[in-house]
């Protein structure tokens, strides 16, 4: 936990008593004492820190002071075709770590129907996992997470509506990364569809690049979905950091 994540509605005015989970990684972790300061943030808010006003019992007191707001240079949105559940907790932890500001979750022609009635997809899990790598990343933005269990009504309804340029990684694309259409601009905003083990469907495929999404690959070995989507989101904020030199 490298951030303590508070909700707003846990403050009394500067001042928030800490409890469960979050009192233990404190107390049995960082072992802290009266007087020491951690790093904290409020959900969809500002960054600081805290300083342990009181210990009492199994509850930490602390004196928040918010500094400033995290920074958020490049906004990520990502287009993922469902995958297995236990894959899918992976993705939605790591992805939030490395900046997907949200999630659209869709049917494809090479998801299983199964996938879609996973606990997994429960709000309270799906948030959990969310506030993890919040907490890893230092970040107070809490990403939107949308299921579309029909590809269809998703790619001519929904996406139209979406902002940003579109992306779409599959093997026998043209494009490659470095050709990316990626500019410098602060807050750009970009769509990245990642498919299902098996790849889109040549159907899925047109429908995204008809409506302007780049097609590229990522080369000639095969990932796991939970692989690409970690280096792709990787791959994309340094081809980010490197246009803004």
């Amino acid at each position: 936990m490298n951030l303590l994540l508070l909700d707003p509605a846990e403050l009394d005015q500067d001042m928030v008593i800490i409890g469960g989970r979050r009192a233990e990684h404190l107390l049995r972790v960082l072992k802290v004492e009266a007087g020491d300061t951690v790093r904290v943030g409020v959900i969809g808010g500002m960054v600081g820190h805290g300083r342990v006003a009181a210990i009492e019992g199994e509850t930490v007191r602390l004196a928040i002071e918010l500094s400033h707001e995290p920074e958020c240079g490049l906004h990520l949105e990502l287009i993922l075709a469902l995958p297995r559940p236990i894959m899918l907790q992976r993705i939605l932890k790591q992805a939030t770590v490395l900046g997907v500001r949200r999630f659209h979750l869709i049917r494809s022609q090479r998801v299983e129907k199964s996938f879609f009635h996973s606990p997994v997809l429960a709000p309270e899990k799906i948030r959990a996992l969310l506030l993890e790598g919040m907490e890893q990343a230092m970040d107070t933005w809490l990403p939107e997470v949308h299921i579309h269990p029909q590809f269809k009504p998703f790619v001519e309804d929904i996406l139209p509506t979406l902002a940003g340029q579109g992306l779409i990684a599959h093997p026998s694309a043209d494009g490659v990364m470095a050709d990316l259409p990626l500019s410098d601009e602060r807050g750009q905003r970009l769509l990245l569809a990642v498919g299902p083990e098996g790849g889109w469907s040549d159907y899925e495929l047109g429908q995204f690049l008809a409506r302007g999404f780049y097609g590229f690959t990522m080369g000639s070995r095969i990932l796991h979905v939970d692989t690409a989507v970690v280096s792709l989101l990787a791959q994309l904020r340094l081809l980010y950091d490197l246009r803004k030199r």
